[in-house]
């Protein structure tokens, strides 16, 4: 695990991530679900297999439009720690909720063990990602550049 992690603030960010409405205890409530089905899959220590997913899902970079004499260019740029852990927990709940059903802890079980493993819908956000910066890694020089 790397040191910069720390588990205990990234846990409160993601419940946070997680809860519609103001309503914080159902968000307690799914992540306690889904660490139980995590542990009846077979996986001794469910905080271990969120600490992994979020780690394997933190992006080093991403693109981000900028303009450029009046054209839009997509720009790989390095993505801050903070932003990486929000682009993190926004691609594991996204990639639950996009399953239909009625037990969100369970989809969200499932992400997590995908993700630690490195498979999932999550992961495959990530490389697009990536994808998209390789792409578009000409235009890198486009980064810094400053207005006048």
């Amino acid at each position: 695990m790397s040191n910069e992690i720390n588990t205990k603030a990234i846990y409160d960010k993601f419940v946070n991530f997680i809860m519609l409405d103001g309503k914080k205890t159902i968000a307690i409530k799914i992540m306690n679900n889904s660490f139980e089905i995590i542990k009846s899959k077979g996986q001794k220590d469910p905080m271990w297999v969120f600490t992994k997913a979020i780690e394997n899902l933190l992006p080093k970079i991403e693109v981000r439009p900028k303009r450029v004499w009046g054209s839009i260019y997509q720009v790989p740029q390095e993505v801050n720690p903070k932003r990486q852990v929000f682009l993190a927990s926004k691609w594991l709940i996204d990639a639950a909720r996009k399953k239909k059903g009625t037990q969100f802890s369970k989809f969200l079980a499932n992400e997590l063990i995908d993700a630690a493993n490195e498979t999932g819908d999550a992961i495959k956000k990530k490389l697009d990602v990536y994808k998209m910066a390789e792409a578009n890694k000409a235009f890198a020089r486009f980064a810094n550049k400053k207005r006048k």
